[in-house]
């Protein structure tokens, strides 16, 4: 290259502007603080959380045996006849975060993987922003729709739908949840290298046989973390649920039968009319234990499964 041709490059890659300023030590160390400290608040408010749920729990089960919290069938602690049986509740949850799963994991990958390898750039600005208003709306709104629009339309075609069921909650929960695992799928299939992608189709592949044996199990850990955070969004989840799915805690796994989640009893319990310090009062944090326990077990587990996906890859 020639003296000009050499002047000319250095001239296009020279900066913009000059960097006058430099972190002083002091200022240096005090901007550590500052994110150490931010570090320490978010553990010492986890540390915290855990204490009040544990602090609680305990109180509950030095008067509730671990027999009876888990052996059964039945949770009346409001009634004369008290039981503290955990599973009419665990069944509820699971029962409409099931529901809520089996209709957004389906709609949200084909979705995730049209916006990310077939639609036009056009038509992604379009589809993209419309799945994500959905997650705007707010809740209550969704628990409403629910109940006055979602559940007749379900007993024109099931007749033996109750009123308050778990399967109109399950199935706006799910539409709910569809951008969550639709957008987080299409960063993990957009981040897959293109060199897979090509060599796969220089081998002769097609194109829809790439997406589903290349793009797809490369992206799997990426998806596997949106499905459980979909997941943990929907057992949590608490007015569609305490407005559509009613206040009836029975151990039963029957979408058509009105029942009872972890949330909305919670819910229930927190209106003001129950006294603090009462086993009542304590079962709301024996409830959130078992939130926090139920949803730990999942994010172990989905870690596990994303470290196995890797290593196949």
């Amino acid at each position: 290259m020639s003296q000009e041709g050499q002047n000319t490059a250095a001239a296009l890659w020279r900066p913009s502007h000059k960097i006058t300023g430099r972190a002083t030590p002091r200022l240096e160390r005090l901007i550590e603080f500052g994110l150490l400290g931010s570090g320490l608040l978010s553990i010492f408010t986890t540390v915290a959380i855990l204490a009040v749920l544990a602090w609680e729990t305990f109180s509950f089960f030095s008067v509730v045996s671990l027999a009876d919290f888990f052996a059964d069938t039945q949770w009346t602690p409001l009634f004369v006849d008290k039981h503290f049986g955990i599973w009419p509740l665990l069944s509820g949850t699971l029962l409409t975060a099931a529901i809520a799963i089996a209709v957004a994991l389906p709609f949200g990958l084909l979705a995730a993987i049209y916006l990310s390898e077939f639609a036009p750039e056009r038509v992604r600005k379009i589809i993209k922003p419309a799945l994500e208003v959905l997650a705007g709306v707010p809740t209550i709104v969704y628990g409403y729709f629910a109940l006055v629009f979602l559940t007749p339309l379900l007993q024109k075609f099931i007749p033996n739908l109750a009123g308050f069921n778990a399967l109109s909650p399950g199935l706006v929960m799910g539409i709910m949840i569809i951008p969550m695992i639709s957008s987080l799928s299409e960063d993990a299939l957009h981040a897959v290298p293109v060199s897979l992608k090509e060599g796969s189709l220089a081998l002769g592949a097609s194109r829809l046989a790439t997406v589903f044996r290349v793009t797809v199990p490369a992206a799997l850990s990426g998806i596997v973390a949106s499905v459980v955070l979909a997941t943990s969004r929907a057992i949590g989840e608490t007015m569609i649920v305490a407005i559509a799915a009613g206040q009836q805690a029975r151990f039963s796994f029957d979408p058509r039968e009105p029942i009872q989640t972890m949330t909305a009893y919670i819910v229930q319990i927190s209106m003001g009319d129950t006294p603090t310090g009462t086993i009542e009062y304590q079962t709301i944090f024996v409830i959130g234990s078992s939130l926090f326990l139920l949803t730990f077990v999942m994010n172990f587990l989905s870690q596990k499964l994303a470290r196995r996906f890797r290593g196949r890859i």
